[in-house]
Formats: C-alpha cells, sequence, structure tokens
C-alpha cells in the first residue's frame, strides 16, 4: 500500500564494544567500532536522495558520530530527550551478570536502581513525538535502542512497556509512518545495508 502521511526515520547507532558485548550503555559515552563507522558510512550512501524537515539526535558520541559519518550531523539538531534509557546501577553490565543476583530479571518488568523507568523514558518519547506532530515532512531521529522502542511502542499508542517487543540492533533502520490515518511500523529493524523504500 503506497504512504500516506509523514514517515518517521529511526536510527540506531552503529555498533560500539558494549553493544557487541551485550553491556548495558545510557549515559556512557563509547565511540563506534570500526564496523559500527563502516555501517555508519553505508547509512549515509542510503539516505542520500532523502529530504528530512528535521533531524534529531542523541547527544551522546555513538549516536552523534553516526550523524557525523552518514553526513546528516550538519542538519542535525542535538536533544537530550534522545538520549538512552537509563541504566543507572546496571550501566555496563549484561543481563546475564544482573541476571545471576536477580533471576528472571528484565529491563521492562523489573527496571534498574538509580535508572530511568519506562515510564519516565515514555514521557521523553512523548516529547519528541509532540514536537514531530508540527514538522511538515518527513523526520529522521538517529539514537539508542531501548530510547527507539519505547518512542515506537508510543507511537502506536501503546504503554511504554510494550518497547519490550520490538527488537533492535545495532546500525539498523526503522520507519514508523501511517496507514490511512492509523499509524503504523512500515519497516523495522533493516540492516542499512538494504535499499529502503517504503513508497
Amino acid at each position: 500500500m503506497a504512504r500516506t502521511g509523514q514517515e518517521v526515520l529511526l536510527v540506531r547507532h552503529g555498533e560500539t564494544e558494549w553493544s557487541r558485548s551485550g553491556q548495558h550503555t545510557s549515559r556512557t559515552d563509547i565511540p563506534l567500532i570500526e564496523e559500527g563507522r563502516e555501517r555508519a558510512l553505508q547509512l549515509g550512501r542510503r539516505l542520500a536522495e532523502r529530504h528530512f524537515s528535521l533531524i534529531l539526535s542523541s547527544p551522546l558520541r555513538r549516536a552523534y558520530d553516526t550523524a557525523k559519518l552518514a553526513g546528516l550531523a550538519d542538519d542535525a539538531q542535538v536533544t537530550d530527550e534522545l538520549v538512552e534509557f537509563g541504566y543507572g546501577e546496571y550501566e555496563g553490565r549484561t543481563t546475564p551478570e544482573i541476571r545471576g543476583e536477580r533471576p528472571g530479571w528484565t529491563l521492562w518488568g523489573d527496571g534498574v536502581p538509580g535508572g530511568e523507568t519506562a515510564d519516565e523514558v515514555g514521557a521523553r518519547a512523548d516529547r519528541v513525538l509532540e514536537e514531530l506532530g508540527s514538522v511538515d515532512g518527513d523526520v529522521l531521529l538517529i539514537a539508542h535502542g531501548h530510547v527507539l522502542r519505547v518512542l515506537s511502542a508510543r507511537w502506536l499508542g501503546l504503554e511504554p512497556a510494550a518497547g519490550r517487543l520490538f527488537a533492535l540492533d545495532p546500525a539498523t533502520l526503522c520507519v514508523l509512518g501511517y496507514e490511512r490515518e492509523t499509524r503504523v511500523i512500515r519497516l523495522w529493524n533493516q540492516a542499512v545495508a538494504k535499499p529502503i523504500d517504503t513508497r
């Protein structure tokens, strides 16, 4: 079906040492690894023909460097609203390590000591979506896995914790859009090396 209305493209930043090892990364400002840098360059080639009325990026290095390598940073506005879900005391730890202390733990159901709740991240996502509502044209957001999952849940009118239903790999593209007047996901978790055309 042909697209109707605005499209919101989501880009999860390229790979880092911690995304590769499965360590939870929120405010720790680590760089992209070489593979992540290459994927960011591929992203730039893939989006070269697209026009965006607004580009927003997380200020964290791994996201902003993805924007820069893709040739999008000059047009990007940096916003703290797109910073990753705050992992608090679990920053830098893997899920298996945490489950050694808290069997069955999940970020979505159990939260993190000293970190954000899904509802707090959802409030940030709602503010971003409210801003997008005033934009005439397509939008690009460059950020992090969990915050983009929450934002996608909120786009669909779901509770923030429903972000648990949307797996999102590093260096991938997603497209939120409309089918007639209904908000939908038009494309999800596609590697940047593949062509993108949702029209």
